[in-house]
């Protein structure tokens, strides 16, 4: 059996987490970002782009990227935060009876007080075993005074073909949609992508299933209560550098997300939320 520890992946270090039922994941320290995912049953669940980008400031393409203290453009700080870009430290590692369990740490430091001026610390813990993986993010508030956050982990599924993919579990919810600026409610019986998808769904209280010709994904989430819906399609992918041609029908985001909302921390405070992928 492969041990977990750490690694290099494409040039970067990472930790490499290995089950005993030979389940698997990799999580670079760069951003805390996990970039593979394989249940043990096999088959890489989670899409990341050959074109990504890596290193100091990069933000990569695919995994799952850690989104806080601020989602997308909705506040004053570069785009979806600064934590996806910012180098972790890594402070647990190790596979259990069952499992193998990573956790990653994220302090405030003089360059993030420049962007965001309160003291916090971060924790990211992932943990692989059979067909499921969970991760979890946790904030703490470590200074004197309250501050308020948004977050999400931002997760691309990678798929055979997008378009076969039928989303279940948002039907009559409440959504904005990015495309048209307008907020709907869902009365599909489930999502369906043909073109360019970018939604929020609120109050989602429910687990989902992605549900493709051959396999199942379950996506169950705790203390998130948004789920956003991406995939740019054909044109805005075009005009993104780090995806190939096509590489639009090999994933769609389906991201836990905490943003209609934000949580404010006092002092001594801290919120967590958490994704889970069980493949089927």
């Amino acid at each position: 059996m492969q041990k977990t520890g750490r690694v290099e992946f494409r040039g970067q270090p990472a930790v490499e987490l290995h089950a005993p039922d030979g389940a698997s994941a990799v999580v670079l320290l760069h951003g805390a970002q996990v970039v593979s995912w394989r249940p043990a049953a096999g088959g890489e669940r989670l899409f990341l782009s050959e074109r990504s980008r890596f290193g100091d400031g990069a933000s990569v393409r695919g995994g799952m990227p850690v989104i806080f203290p601020q989602f997308n453009e909705r506040g004053p700080l570069p785009r979806h935060g600064f934590a996806r870009t910012r180098a972790w430290t890594l402070a647990r590692a190790e596979t259990g009876a069952d499992d193998a369990l990573a956790t990653l740490q994220l302090v405030d430091d003089a360059a993030t007080r420049t962007l965001w001026p309160h003291a916090f610390a971060l924790e990211l813990t992932v943990c692989v075993r059979g067909e499921r993986l969970d991760v979890e993010l946790a904030a703490t508030a470590t200074g004197d005074s309250a501050f308020a956050f948004m977050a999400a982990l931002h997760t691309y599924l990678r798929v055979d073909e997008v378009e076969a993919v039928r989303l279940e579990g948002l039907a009559g919810g409440r959504y904005e949609d990015f495309t048209t600026g307008r907020t709907h409610l869902d009365g599909a019986d489930s999502v369906r992508v043909e073109a360019e998808i970018d939604r929020i769904y609120f109050g989602v209280a429910g687990p989902l299933l992605l549900r493709e010709p051959q396999r199942r994904l379950r996506i169950e989430a705790a203390n998130f209560p948004e789920v956003v819906i991406w995939n740019p399609w054909r044109e805005k992918a075009a005009a993104m550098s780090d995806l190939a041609a096509g590489d639009f029908r090999r994933f769609l985001c389906v991201e836990a997300a905490l943003i209609e909302r934000p949580v404010e921390l006092a002092p001594g405070e801290q919120w967590w939320g958490r994704q889970t992928l069980v493949a089927a």
